[in-house]
Parts: C-alpha cells; structure tokens; sequence
C-alpha cells in the first residue's frame, strides 16, 4: 500500500512538472515582437549555408541565445531570445549611454572634473593624487585608483595592481571600482535613480519589449566599497535593440536618443589594452582597433561568460550573443564562452555575407 502512494505521488509530480514545462514554454511562444524579419535570406544577401555552419557552431558552444539584426530586421534568431537574463558588464555601455543624454541635456558631467570635485570617497579613504583621477578616467579603466571593488571576478582581483602603482590617466586595467564609481556620480549629481532614467530614456523610446525595472538591482558590498554595483538582465532582442541604436548613431524612429557626437565618441579608441591585441577601450565601449573587425569599424559592449552586443556598421549588422548565468545548470559547470569562441561564431557570420 505504502508503495502504491510513493508511486502515485510520483507520478502526480511529473505529470505537474509536465503541465508547468507546457504553460512555460506556451507562454513564452506567445510573446509577440515588433521586430521585422528578413523574408529570405538568399535574397538578403546572405549564404544559408553558410549561415548553417554557423549555426551548428554555435550548438557546439555553450551559447544560450544569438541573434543579427541586418539592415534593421531580424536575420536570424537563435535560442531563447526572449528571456531576460544577467547582462554582466554589458551594463557598462548602457551607462555610458545615459551619460552622454545627461551631459547633452543638462550639462551635468564634464570629462576633466575630478573625483575630489565629485566629492567621492571610499574606505580605506582616497589619497591627494587618487583624488585627482579625472571623469574620463573612469571611463576609460584609467582612474589609477587599485581599491576592491563589488562584482569583481577572481582574475580581476589578482590582476589589480598595487595601490599608487600608476598615476591617474597613465594605465589601463580594467577597474570595476572605476565603473561601479560611475554608477554612483550620475546618481548624485542628477538626483536621480540610472535604472528609472535607463527605463524612461532609453528602454521606452526604443521599444524594448523585455525590460522590467525587477530586472534591476543595485548589489552592495559594504566590505568591499562603498559604491555598489548596478546589474541588469535583460533579454537577446532587447540587447539588440541597444545595439541598433548606436548603429544608427543614436537615432530612433526619427528620434536623437543617445547624441550623435557621443556615439562617435564613446565607441573611439581612448585607452589602449596592451593585453588585449583584437580591442582598445572607449568610453565604457570596447573598440576593435585590429583586422578584421577594425576594418569593419566594429565595436562592442562585452560582459562576462560570453554576453555581447557586436555593431559592425560596415555590414549594416548589430549582433549579439547570450550564455544564461541565471539557469539553474551554470551554477555547477560554468558553462561559458570565450572571447575567441564568440568572435569565431560572429567571423562565420560575417563570412555568410562575404560568400553569397
């Protein structure tokens, strides 16, 4: 008798689990899109076969999610595209670009304002030269200022430099401290919250069709600083429409979001990364400065364990490309991509329209 209840509960569980995997997956492919979609490929200029190949390689790799937008319509959707998940530092270019609103609208932020004119501070306090370390600093990872930081990854760590190793504006490492201190200056000086501003200037304009101000939070990690991160997660086709955004250097339905002369800007080389032989880094956008991609005049908001948003404005193309850290598996493998593995899907892509 025992027996026939365990077998019975069982089977009640999965027929449970069975019904919730339906009205999950139901759900998710009722969501509509506004996006417009290339017809057919072939008379797009693409080759499907090649375009297959890249495919299969990116089933391969622990991609979660890809997508290209080509002349402004979806060329190709891979994966879960609708699902919002952490943005990493991706998030960082979305900053940039409410920076460049601000500074146009108001006037609020100028590039040789120091830390010490910011009033900012930390623990263990800023020293005299630390505080001299200039807005544009920050957003180019040049601050000079080597303090922990919240979100930084374990090679970040071991890779900071030692306190008063460089002066400000003279090295760049890539300085979460820096980034996240960005987060807290436009807060205080527009008296204004950077998620609430990212949801009215840019998520609405834009139509982004997944953004949830729940999917923003700020995370404090009082042992390490003060200033605390500011994380999004965000879907692949709400990624994509950022990065159309910039590739219409900031315009929208007839609309200037972002400034023209700040996506210009922003997405030019301002610091070199000697580690880095593909990109140097703009104004919290990397910038390919080598061939191929900086024949192409790419650049690109990356974040960790493979997220990307690519603009290649030679190829009219923005894509992007997603791992899902939230899902429950990650949690275990680490199941990520690399730099090179990404860049080799998007090089296939890239051949598809070279060869058609």
């Amino acid at each position: 008798m025992f027996n026939k209840v365990i077998t019975g509960l069982i089977i009640i569980i999965i027929l449970l689990i069975g019904m919730f995997i339906y009205v999950y997956f139901s759900i998710e492919s009722d969501k509509t899109t506004t996006w417009e979609y290339h017809q057919d490929i072939e008379e797009a200029g693409w080759n499907p076969e090649a375009l297959e190949q890249a495919r299969r390689y990116y089933e391969s790799i622990n991609s979660t999610a890809a997508m290209a937008i080509y002349q402004g319509k979806v060329l190709f959707s891979w994966g879960d595209t609708t699902k919002s998940t952490n943005a990493h530092s991706v998030r960082k270019s979305f900053l940039s670009a409410l920076i460049g609103i601000e500074r146009e609208n108001n006037g609020t932020f100028h590039l040789n304002h120091t830390l010490e004119d910011y009033n900012i501070d930390d623990h263990p306090p800023l020293n005299a030269i630390e505080k001299q370390a200039q807005f544009s600093h920050l957003m180019t990872s040049t601050s000079g200022v080597y303090l922990p930081a919240g979100e930084e990854s374990w090679g970040m760590r071991r890779a900071r430099p030692n306190r008063g190793a460089n002066l400000p504006g003279e090295f760049y490492y890539y300085n979460n401290w820096d980034f996240n201190v960005l987060g807290t200056i436009y807060n205080e000086q527009t008296e204004r919250d950077l998620f609430e501003d990212f949801k009215e200037k840019i998520a609405e304009p834009i139509g982004m069709e997944d953004f949830e101000m729940s999917h923003t939070h700020y995370s404090y990690e009082n042992r390490r600083s003060r200033h605390p991160s500011y994380l999004f997660r965000m879907s692949a086709r709400d990624f994509a429409r950022f990065g159309q955004l910039y590739l219409q250097e900031g315009k929208w339905e007839g609309r200037q979001i972002v400034p023209e002369d700040w996506v210009k800007n922003s997405t030019s080389a301002h610091a070199g990364v000697p580690s880095n032989n593909i990109f140097d880094y703009g104004y919290l956008w990397w910038v390919a400065t080598e061939p191929p991609f900086s024949d192409l005049g790419m650049y690109s908001a990356v974040g960790r364990y493979g997220q990307s948003i690519d603009v290649i404005p030679e190829l009219d193309l923005v894509f992007v490309h997603r791992v899902d850290s939230n899902r429950f598996t990650f949690n275990f493998t680490r199941s990520s991509v690399n730099d090179l593995q990404r860049l080799q899907l998007l090089q296939l892509i890239i051949d598809a329209k070279r060869s058609s």
